[in-house]
């Protein structure tokens, strides 16, 4: 019987994809290779804990819902004019406004997209490559998702100019700094809310104060913070703000751009017209109701819960830096999203305590789900001035609702556990 193991470890180290196989054995530490084996066979039987929801979240029973009279009998397409496709346009403008009402915004300023990557897309793109427009510079940070650093890269292929900000050791943009990069013509400004893998909370009021003084539009990737924290697009200063439904309790393939009234960015989808022509192809009525209604339980719910996950993390991250020897906290210490955590340990490989507490039933990352393939060193970790070898070493632990002190007391014993066995067998 072949057992899969997500990554071959050797020594401390995770170097490639396996089948693991009963005599493979000699490939790996025996202390390993018996402990993978002895857990994979208990893994239909063991306590499964789920601490990565920067990566997505489960959809919300009231979501899924809301979700399925869209997909059963309420099948219309929500531009038809017969009853079919009223039911299904009231869904969509309903869904709109409990989304506008959670960020403070106007329903008409709300477009649906796939995704918090097209949202990006759409705002940079959007404004930059706009006809008529002159304006061809980018202010950014170095710390944003590949969603804005890769779209910035596109667009300097294509004759735009961008700015890399860089941070601080919390990972924090400085806003005079900033301010100094404004240029004649600066045409947006986008610097994330939240970070995805440190949790660092950008000081975008201020950032968006500068913007408005120099008259350059500010677009932020509120993925991270939009149904987590008390989001407002007018206290914020935001002209475009992106949403992703499915980190926020509810379906993949939908999201969300905030559009200010006045501004207009070019739309990347052509088309019948949808989204009153910023964004063409029939909507996805299904995965709209089901991110109005995730918006419409986020308002509910978040500041108290928001409050209940600060009190497990702290928790969590006072055992850590107290109990367990060089070890440290990457992103700032309270302006920091009250779900996230991202510790570093030194003399041990951050896949390797994954793979351990994956086997031990809980789900964990080392950083961004969206690059998780990748095996250089975490650029954001980079960007607040680790060293390589030391960014290999850490390990993002991102709460949920679901979440109980129970679990985080599971997670204490386990992660002492696998750092005292990893140490033990280091070759660093």
């Amino acid at each position: 019987m072949a057992f899969l193991a997500a990554k071959r470890i050797v020594g401390c180290r995770v170097v490639d994809m396996a089948y693991l196989q009963p005599g493979d054995c000699s490939q790996w530490q025996p202390e390993i290779s018996s402990f993978i084996y002895s857990s994979t066979s208990n893994m239909a039987t063991m306590k499964r804990i789920y601490m990565d929801h920067s990566a997505t979240t489960p959809i919300a029973p009231e979501v899924l819902e809301a979700m399925l009279p869209y997909l059963g009998q309420k099948f219309g397409n929500a531009s038809s004019l017969h009853s079919f496709g009223r039911e299904a346009r009231e869904g969509v403008e309903a869904a709109r406004e409990k989304v506008a009402s959670l960020i403070g915004a106007a329903p008409e300023e709300i477009y649906f997209t796939s995704g918090g990557t097209e949202s990006d897309n759409t705002a940079l793109k959007g404004i930059a490559l706009k006809p008529g427009v002159e304006n061809r510079h980018i202010i950014t940070s170095s710390i944003e998702h590949p969603a804005i650093l890769e779209v910035c890269a596109w667009l300097e292929r294509r004759g735009c100019s961008a700015t890399y900000l860089p941070v601080d050791s919390d990972g924090l943009v400085e806003p005079s700094k900033l301010a100094e990069e404004v240029r004649h013509d600066t045409a947006i400004i986008s610097v994330m809310h939240a970070n995805n893998e440190i949790g660092t909370i950008q000081p975008l009021h201020e950032i968006g104060q500068i913007a408005r003084e120099n008259d350059v539009y500010l677009h932020t990737d509120a993925v991270q913070t939009v149904g987590k924290i008390a989001v407002d697009v007018n206290d914020l200063g935001a002209d475009l703000l992106s949403i992703s439904g499915h980190k926020l309790y509810g379906p993949k393939g939908i999201g969300v751009l905030y559009v200010r009234d006045g501004v207009r960015p070019e739309g990347l989808m052509q088309g019948g017209g949808h989204e009153r022509g910023l964004r063409s192809g029939t909507e996805n009525v299904a995965g709209i109701v089901g991110l109005g209604r995730a918006a419409e339980l986020a308002s509910e719910i978040m500041v108290p819960e928001a409050k209940r996950q600060e009190r497990l993390r702290d928790d969590l991250m006072k055992f850590v830096l107290d109990e367990i020897p060089d070890c440290w906290l990457n992103g700032h210490p309270t302006k920091r999203l009250p779900s996230n955590l991202n510790f570093g340990f030194g003399r041990v490989e951050g896949e390797s305590l994954l793979l351990y507490l994956d086997l031990k039933g809980i789900a964990v990352s080392t950083g961004s789900a969206c690059s998780s393939h990748k095996l250089q060193a975490s650029h954001v970790l980079l960007a607040i001035g680790l060293p390589p070898e030391r960014c290999h070493g850490s390990l993002r632990i991102t709460l949920g609702r679901d979440n109980t002190q129970e679990d985080i007391d599971y997670l204490k014993a386990a992660l002492v556990e696998a750092v005292e066995r990893f140490r033990r067998m280091s070759a660093l």
